[in-house]
């Protein structure tokens, strides 16, 4: 999921952007009034590995596999990750807006059985967290809010999937299609779903990754007009309104976790980029093509502040010294940005770029992750790195990995949590 396209988004030049207003802390319209959620301090660093489903990216190797086949792959999976010294993992468990476990909301995911709906035959994030815990290992349940599917055609989509029953909940965009933001009653039954999970099970963790508003397509116009006739009349734009839509989703989402389960923890893992300094004087010294604010309707330095989640992982998916978006620019920028909020910070790393040709020559050299983490030690602020993702995390194939436990992960790190 994040390798088939989510972080792979071109980086624009400043002047692509100059233009845009600057908005700072500001959102428009009446910003949601979440408390401050009550967090543990970490008393350890956070080592961790994605497992993407979606698309059987990293797990199960293929669909239709045997229940006992697909338990022994993820046992693989965990398993590799204590030998590495890590200490958690963040499975995804709603890829396209279907389920790993036995969900009253949504059908059983299609990456299990390769038909969306059919029992796989066995419980799998229930198994996922007893394995992981038994190994310890956090397990953070990682969601997907409004993606349904990676294709526009709904009647490919089982018969009893909400989107198939609600078929005004639907937008089609960019070759897939996507629940609508701007429904209040979307953004409930998102929340129903995915904290059926939360009420469940012993997850340590809600871990939502980058996709709220779709990324930008050219050519192309998110159809929600009528939503934003409907609710937006006390917003300046669709922008700020979109931007509030996606604040509800993050506050509720926090304060119904509270609610269910206090000990759970929120966090989010967006695209790198808030917003460029050309764009607003807050933003990064960066020249991304994409800025979260403006492109995705997702203020993610504002989530920080308002004290809304419980950890943040930007995903700085660019080598030291990438001109567009230079990892050592973005790293303090990330640091000073959790600095006295009492939010945790931990960063999206790209495995995945590690000896792919088609990467720029810092990706070619098996240390270059390694120094990510030499120049993270310097930033107190940062408490800990993620992988992506578990495919990559086994073949290592030029061994970026294996130098980074060998320069960082000698000794196994405490549980965070």
């Amino acid at each position: 999921m994040r390798h088939m396209g989510r972080r792979s988004f071109a980086m624009g030049a400043a002047g692509m952007v100059a233009a845009l207003m600057t908005a700072g802390d500001a959102v428009a319209g009446p910003r949601p009034g979440a408390a401050r959620r009550r967090r543990r301090a970490a008393p350890g660093e956070l080592r961790g590995v994605w497992i993407a489903t979606v698309a059987n990216l990293d797990w199960p190797s293929a669909p239709g596999l045997t229940a006992a086949a697909q338990q022994a792959e993820l046992a693989a999976h965990l398993d590799r990750a204590v030998e590495l010294r890590l200490n958690a993992v963040f499975l995804q468990v709603r890829p396209t807006a279907d389920a790993l476990w036995p969900s009253p909301f949504e059908p059983w995911a299609q990456c299990l059985t390769g038909v969306q709906g059919q029992d796989p035959g066995w419980d799998p994030l229930g198994t996922a967290v007893r394995e992981a815990h038994a190994r310890g290992l956090e397990l953070h349940a990682w969601f997907n809010p409004y993606r349904v599917a990676n294709h526009t055609d709904p009647s490919r989509l089982v018969a009893t999937h909400p989107a198939r029953l609600h078929p005004d909940w639907v937008l089609p965009y960019g070759g897939k299609l996507y629940y609508n933001p701007g429904l209040p009653e979307v953004r409930a039954f998102v929340q129903d779903a995915m904290l059926d999970a939360v009420s469940r099970y012993d997850i340590d963790g809600v871990h939502w990754d980058d996709y709220f508003y779709p990324y930008p397509v050219a050519g192309q116009v998110f159809a929600d007009d009528a939503a934003y006739e409907e609710y937006g009349a006390d917003f300046p734009d669709k922008a700020a309104w979109r931007r509030d839509n996606t604040d509800r989703l993050v506050s509720g989402t926090a304060e119904r976790i509270k609610e269910i389960k206090p000990a759970v923890r929120f966090g989010i893992s967006p695209f790198g980029v808030w917003r460029n300094a050309a764009t607003d004087p807050l933003g990064s010294d960066t020249r991304a093509g994409v800025q979260t604010y403006d492109d995705l309707h997702a203020d993610t330095r504002a989530w920080v502040k308002e004290g809304w989640i419980d950890y943040i992982c930007p995903q700085i998916y660019w080598n030291i010294g990438f001109a567009a978006a230079d990892y050592a620019k973005l790293l303090p920028w990330w640091a000073e940005t959790v600095r006295g909020t009492g939010v945790d910070l931990y960063v999206g790393e790209a495995l995945y770029k590690a000896g792919d040709p088609a990467q720029p020559a810092a990706w070619q050299d098996p240390a270059e992750l390694s120094r990510h983490l030499d120049l993270a030690a310097t930033h107190p602020e940062v408490g800990g790195h993620v992988f992506f993702s578990a495919r990559q995390v086994e073949a290592d194939k030029i061994g970026a990995m294996a130098r980074v436990v060998a320069d960082h992960y000698q000794v196994r790190a405490r549980t965070p949590c």
